[in-house]
């Protein structure tokens, strides 16, 4: 397996750090993009079959947090162009899970770039999607921050393990309690009130450009972003599509599937 390593650097200004694992084959490197609340390290598993990159979103893990960055897709996916190209990817497969969905934005822009594309229980960029009750409290100004002042590590298990067929494991709660500082407690707050599900079909409006391989893989016990979205990225894509929906799964389906680490990995690499 390629050895994990730890990366820091500028990117588009913001001191960043990412997980790196060199690729051992003729694929193409592999960029993975995490959600909310999780940073790079959830790709650690994926990272050790196929190489590639897990970088911390600005707001995220360790990478910075500052009050002035665009927490909006707009602005992740400039932060996500500029790191894909000081890394020097020509070429890249994706793989997006939850708000890591702004990936799609990077895509639609570079269509011809992505190799593979795998779509995990992510944002929709379509019409029909309302928010979950945490992310409408989240999105009400003093609401929301009293939300997130008022949430313990506790709090934070229950909500990590709401509908999982298995609880998460203690090690992924926390790491995700561990930085869940003010830093990224304004990070989610500013990204949820820069996203209107009004506005999510223009963000996917070029869905159908991407003409690339596609793996699309929900759980069917998703309290977040329901499995009926599945089917619909499938046939927003431009491309030959795979389609998955794991009943008895939750909003990280590879955890309650482990078999599935290994299937996305083959799809990668293939």
């Amino acid at each position: 397996m390629p050895a994990v390593a730890d990366k820091q650097g500028s990117v588009d200004g913001i001191e960043s750090h990412w997980l790196e694992a060199p690729v051992e084959g003729s694929h193409a490197p592999v960029l993975y993009v995490h959600g909310v609340p999780t940073a790079g390290w959830e790709w650690r598993e994926f990272l050790e079959r196929t190489g590639g990159y897990a970088p911390d979103l600005p707001g995220f893990g360790s990478s910075d947090k500052l009050a002035s960055f665009d927490y909006s897709i707009e602005g992740y996916a400039r932060w996500l162009r500029a790191f894909v190209d000081l890394q020097g990817l020509e070429r890249f497969s994706l793989v997006v899970h939850d708000w890591g969905g702004v990936g799609l934005a990077l895509a639609q822009a570079m269509p011809e770039r992505v190799e593979r594309l795998v779509i995990c229980a992510a944002l929709p960029l379509m019409s029909g999607y309302r928010w979950h009750w945490i992310a409408r409290m989240w999105r009400r100004p003093v609401v929301g921050e009293l939300a997130m002042g008022f949430t313990f590590k506790a709090s934070a298990r229950a909500l990590l393990n709401r509908a999982n067929r298995e609880p998460m494991p203690a090690e992924f709660v926390d790491r995700v309690w561990e930085h869940q500082d003010h830093g990224t407690q304004r990070a989610i707050l500013k990204l949820y009130r820069s996203g209107n599900p009004e506005l999510f079909p223009a963000a996917g409006a070029r869905l159908g450009e991407l003409r690339c391989p596609a793996m699309v893989v929900y759980g069917g016990r998703d309290p977040y972003i329901g499995p009926e979205f599945a089917q619909r990225y499938g046939d927003a894509l431009g491309g030959p599509a795979t389609v998955k929906v794991l009943d008895d799964a939750g909003h990280w389906p590879w955890y309650d599937e482990p078999a599935l680490v290994d299937e996305i990995a083959g799809f990668l690499k293939s």
